[in-house]
């Protein structure tokens, strides 16, 4: 393995386990409400990101990125990344961290049918299959629950939505989060000055440790993109694709194992579903990347 190639496979390890772990932060201070908890992750997100940008240099290219279009296509992606980090941090705090991992399991499968919507993508047979599968798994959780997972739909079509909107601006994803936290800065800031006013928080936390604990929000929130920065340059999208699940599978190990969120047989059978749709897809995935190497290195050759 070359040293380009360790290094990819380290960066995304590092950015799905800390993406994982995030329940095990916000439930410790679940003290703090949640809209509170993410106007911190704002505040605390833009100098974490400005850190990065003046570290890596990058400030030319921030300057390059605020161009009207790009300001506006990342409004939409901040707003969406905001609720997508509010209902995250409510689902920790409400104990329903199983339903959010699933979300999250079937993001990719929500961000194939967007692709096919706004980016004319075709969807292969194994796709339309694995689509079908996963939504068998949802509707037999929602007959368990008696409602729809509402928590695992708004997380998957956020950060489903957020990925579309990402991919329409070309951005370094440490410019793309400052421009995004710095839009977002502003509201969070009066949020937070409105909870002071009020005693309904503060700008250290409530208690004990929280104002060592607080500032950490912006480092969780964007060493985590870097890493995958760095991973996406060197690995492959279908390694990438395969690898992304570690994060719903830490969380879902999070919810049953240390949380002890309940998980009966309905929710085995309806996550085993949805694994099944997932195993569909990732294999359908390595094989059309495969294939189309194949085509490539073909007309390469015919030339």
């Amino acid at each position: 393995m070359t040293p380009e190639l360790r290094l990819g496979f380290l960066s995304a390890f590092g950015a799905y386990l800390l993406w994982g772990g995030l329940p095990l932060y916000f439930r410790a201070l679940d003290h703090i409400a949640p809209q509170e908890m993410l106007a911190h992750r704002i505040l605390w997100g833009l100098p974490t990101a400005l850190l990065f940008i003046t570290a890596a240099a990058r400030w030319k290219d921030l300057r390059a990125a605020l161009t009207r279009r790009r300001i506006a296509y990342l409004g939409i992606s901040a707003a969406l990344i905001a609720l997508n980090w509010l209902v995250y941090i409510w689902a920790v705090s409400a104990e329903r961290v199983t339903e959010a991992s699933l979300g999250y399991f079937i993001n990719p499968l929500v961000s194939v049918l967007i692709g096919m919507v706004f980016f004319s993508e075709k969807l292969r047979p194994a796709q339309w299959i694995a689509i079908a599968i996963a939504a068998v798994g949802v509707a037999v959780l929602t007959w368990e629950l008696g409602r729809l997972p509402w928590v695992s739909f708004v997380l998957c079509f956020s950060f489903a939505s957020y990925g579309a909107v990402r991919k329409k601006v070309k951005v370094d994803s440490r410019i793309g989060f400052a421009v995004e936290t710095a839009l977002l800065f502003p509201v969070a800031f009066l949020w937070l000055t409105w909870f002071q006013a009020t005693g309904q928080g503060g700008w250290v936390g409530d208690y004990g440790w929280d104002w060592l604990v607080l500032p950490l929000a912006g480092p969780i929130t964007a060493v985590p993109l870097i890493l995958f920065a760095l991973a996406a340059k060197r690995l492959k999208l279908a390694t990438i694709g395969m690898m992304q699940y570690m994060t719903p599978t830490i969380q879902f190990l999070i919810a049953v194992l240390i949380f002890r969120e309940p998980f009966g047989l309905v929710d085995a059978i309806a996550f085993g579903l949805i694994w099944t749709a997932l195993i569909v897809f990732t294999t359908d995935s390595v094989l059309g990347e495969r294939k189309a190497r194949r085509l490539a290195r073909a007309a390469r050759f015919a030339e």
